[in-house]
């Protein structure tokens, strides 16, 4: 079966929200095996409403269709599929019953063109809307399956959960994907140590995308059923674990944080932080996790060479003679907040995030990121790309990878 999702809305086009429901739509799909071959998005225009859907109409099975089922004058999907089709829009008295209920409430009236919200093309079925006023409509017409649905997510996603898909036809096999998220090697590297694998590789495929601070790879089994498709993904991220090691650091939805939490959780260990550049974000992340008392225990930010003298007794003529950004700074920073906070662990980060303040010496990217552990101190020295934001994220992403590289060590 082929699919294809039409969003509608001129706020698309212009950029002014993100199109998440192709997004969640296309991966539930995927799950029922489904495949979806074409994503259309289209302003509020009748005339442009119309070509898109007769030419969906042309080439799927499964035509979805998000936004334009309310009552002003731009919502024209409902309207437009019906001349498209040359059917008829009946009133749908039920749901008109149900609007007048939901309008009776105070401080709410309902209106004139709230009605049109109430019409179905003839032969469609209402699908109703349990956070809206604009229902869904399913319609079966010469061998195809229209779906109409509202735009708000918090709308169109339960109705497809609830009242779409268990109702999309079966199919004879399913897709499940599973991402395996890499760091402390670029896109081209990564690619270049698995091409073998990526090359003769058809079931699962496999689809590398990368991304700010890390790169992804998309692995997407298609089996008989989930158990199949499971199987086989176990099978090809042994493989590719096998080849890229720990700089696999995680998978799906999981994140860079949870896995050092888990691993700090895991092992009854304690962090504390000194930043300087990064502005505190590092402690916010770490913070991020439901608990993280239990294994974060201080966050400095020390961003002038004052208080890194005052908070982190670090010494005015080790800041002379090495300058705040310095590998012997960092070093003294992760050591001195370590000892203050009492912990396991102490992360000291240093660095120019710019856009200025940079010098051929130490240009705009340099940052040192220093661990203190119970049995060493080390220090690594990055050169960051990207604007004033990017710098810091990637250095809180690079402290996170060091401390985690250290605990699977001490754990392995």
């Amino acid at each position: 079966m082929k699919a294809e999702i039409i969003a509608t809305g001129t706020e698309l086009l212009l950029g002014q929200i993100t199109n998440t429901n192709a997004r969640f739509l296309s991966e539930k799909l995927a799950e029922k095996g489904i495949d979806v071959y074409w994503h259309t998005v289209v302003g509020d225009n009748p005339s442009r409403v119309e070509e898109a859907l007769r030419t969906a109409l042309s080439r799927a099975d499964l035509i979805l269709t998000s936004g334009g089922l309310g009552p002003t004058m731009d919502d024209l999907t409902k309207e437009t599929l019906a001349e498209v089709l040359g059917l008829p829009l009946e009133l749908h008295t039920g749901w008109q019953q149900q609007m007048e209920k939901m309008f009776s409430r105070p401080g709410h009236k309902m209106t004139s063109n709230n009605l049109k919200q109430a019409m179905v093309p003839k032969g469609g079925k209402l699908i109703p809307n349990n956070f809206g006023t604009a229902p869904g409509i399913w319609l079966e017409h010469q061998g195809k399956i229209i779906v109409l649905m509202p735009g708000p997510p918090r709308e169109l996603e339960p109705m497809f959960l609830e009242e779409v898909l268990p109702n999309l036809p079966e199919t004879d096999s399913i897709l499940l994907s599973r991402v395996l998220k890499i760091t402390g090697m670029g896109e081209a590297a990564m690619e270049d140590s698995i091409a073998d694998i990526i090359a003769n590789q058809t079931n699962p495929t496999i689809a590398p995308l990368a991304k700010l601070n890390e790169v992804h790879l998309r692995l997407t089994a298609k089996g008989k059923n989930k158990e199949e498709c499971l199987r086989l993904l176990d099978e090809l991220d042994q493989k590719l674990q096998a080849r890229l090691g720990n700089n696999i650091f995680a998978r799906d939805d999981e994140t860079m944080v949870d896995v050092v939490a888990e691993l700090l959780f895991a092992q009854k260990l304690t962090v504390a932080v000194a930043e300087s550049c990064t502005g505190g974000l590092l402690a916010h992340t770490f913070t991020n996790i439901p608990g993280s008392s239990d294994y974060f225990h201080l966050g400095l930010v020390t961003y002038s060479n004052q208080t890194k003298i005052s908070q982190l007794n670090i010494s005015a003529d080790l800041l002379a003679a090495e300058g705040a950004v310095s590998e012997a700074v960092a070093k003294a920073m992760a050591v001195q907040v370590k000892q203050i906070a009492q912990t396991d662990f102490g992360i000291g980060i240093t660095g120019i995030a710019g856009p200025g303040g940079g010098s051929p010496e130490k240009p705009v990217g340099l940052v040192y990121i220093a661990l203190a552990a119970p049995d060493q101190v080390s220090c690594r020295k990055f050169n960051f790309l990207g604007k004033r934001e990017n710098i810091k994220e990637r250095a809180v992403i690079s402290a996170l990878n060091l401390l985690r590289l250290y605990l699977l060590k001490q754990s392995g």
